[in-house]
């Protein structure tokens, strides 16, 4: 089936006579009528016995997502956050290094910077731009994954996902792409080499701004077992896992070893899983997405060439019109368009900026971002207010920045509305 079909019909089939859309499952609790089914659940969790775990709604949009991105498996989480959190403590510990493209978005590259640098583990900052020769360069011998980000927020760097990904595997490294720009209608980064994708289904996937969660898919490609085998790295993907009963994932679970590791043991020990209602309404989401990625990117496409015209604005960043830089990489990955997020610098710095979106009536300024209704953020001032000025630089990131991100509304009452915020610089 093509996407716009899997995203009515995947995850959930209805039985005769049953809903006909998938049921919100309100209960923490799945009741047993013998001691050892329990048990047994504990020795290889293969039925729904726990909510921290899984949720049979959940579940169904977990596999509806996994669908999506042509993945083995899909978990949950509270938050995209999250979802990047746990993507790397899957296979990280303390005294281990990983790298990240230094373009990602700001509140991952705190996450990564700053709070798992105080558990021990190094992040390696390398150039979204950077060559194959950088990537392996920058690789050490306690190196467990790299990560990048498909469309940089707010950057809107494009990710060269061959170069990443034959650096990642000639090292015998996975390589995890946070898909949420994109999404799996604009990109479906395991095509391209990624083995682990992570989302903030707060974003796109959700698109209402009215519940926020994430995703961790699995594409099942990366052997394990041959990684272990030629550097020794993880063990406690083949080994048995002693906080588990001596569960062996790559010898249980196959292909599906990685986000079974990550429900078992993060998910069991940090709960950051979301409610059946929170993934109910991310279903309806889902299935209009398609529909509206389509509006979101002709509509961004319209505005972007409105932006190029005006001689207040320094620099238009949208890599869905020729003469931007990623042009041509978007052309190759995302040839159906780049969501619909664009980053304007204002000549005249911040005051101008702030100036700017002060002054706009339907446009909201929230901290928020790919909702169905325009929104613009200033993200010096909030998303990346707690990077240095270095960090901002390596970003992509000045103080004249604004991110705008475009609607569901007509294009000409947007344009209209930027006129006029642009009319009080």
């Amino acid at each position: 089936m093509k996407i716009e079909t899997k995203v009515l019909h995947s995850g959930y089939k209805p039985e005769n006579g049953g809903p006909g859309t998938i049921p919100i499952v309100q209960s923490t609790t799945y009741r047993f009528d013998s001691c050892d089914h329990v048990a047994a659940l504990f020795d290889k969790p293969t039925e729904f016995m726990y909510s921290r775990f899984a949720n049979p709604t959940c579940d169904a949009v977990e596999k509806k997502i996994a669908d999506l991105e042509g993945g083995v498996g899909c978990m949950l989480t509270s938050s995209g956050q999250a979802a990047s959190l746990l993507s790397v403590l899957n296979l990280c510990c303390a005294g281990d290094s990983f790298i990240a493209s230094s373009s990602i978005y700001g509140g991952t590259i705190n996450l990564f910077g700053f709070t798992l640098k105080k558990l021990g583990i190094e992040c390696i900052w390398v150039d979204v731009d950077a060559s194959y020769e950088e990537i392996c360069k920058a690789i050490k011998p306690n190196t467990k994954c790299i990560f990048g980000e498909t469309i940089a927020n707010p950057a809107l760097t494009v990710f060269d996902f061959e170069t990443w990904a034959k650096a990642a595997h000639d090292n015998n490294l996975p390589l995890i792409v946070d898909n949420t720009f994109a999404t799996p209608y604009l990109c479906r980064p395991f095509e391209w080499g990624a083995d682990v994708v992570v989302h903030s289904t707060t974003k796109y996937m959700d698109g209402h701004a009215v519940q926020g969660g994430g995703a961790i898919i699995d594409s099942g490609n990366f052997d394990w077992e041959k990684a272990y085998k030629a550097t020794g790295k993880f063990a406690d993907m083949v080994e048995p896992d002693e906080s588990y009963h001596g569960l062996r994932y790559v010898g249980d679970f196959g292909k599906a070893a990685y986000i079974v590791k990550a429900r078992t043991q993060l998910m069991r020990d940090f709960g950051c899983y979301p409610a059946a209602q929170s993934a109910f309404y991310l279903n309806l989401g889902l299935e209009t997405l398609p529909v509206r990625m389509e509006r979101y990117c002709a509509n961004a496409r319209k505005v972007a060439e409105f932006f190029k015209t005006s001689d207040k604005i320094a620099k238009v960043t949208y890599p869905g019109i020729p003469g931007d830089k990623y042009y041509e990489r978007a052309q190759k990955y995302l040839p159906n368009g780049t969501c619909g997020v664009i980053s304007i610098s204002i000549k005249g710095g911040r005051a101008a900026a702030v100036r700017f979106m002060d002054a706009l009536k339907l446009a909201c300024d929230e901290v928020h971002v790919a909702d169905i209704r325009t929104c613009v953020l200033h993200p010096a001032s909030a998303t990346h207010r707690q990077l240095t000025d270095e960090q901002l630089v390596a970003a992509g990131i000045d103080g004249g920045m604004v991110r705008v991100s475009v609607g569901l509304e007509n294009v000409d009452d947007i344009i209209e509305d930027l006129k006029g915020g642009l009319a009080a610089i």
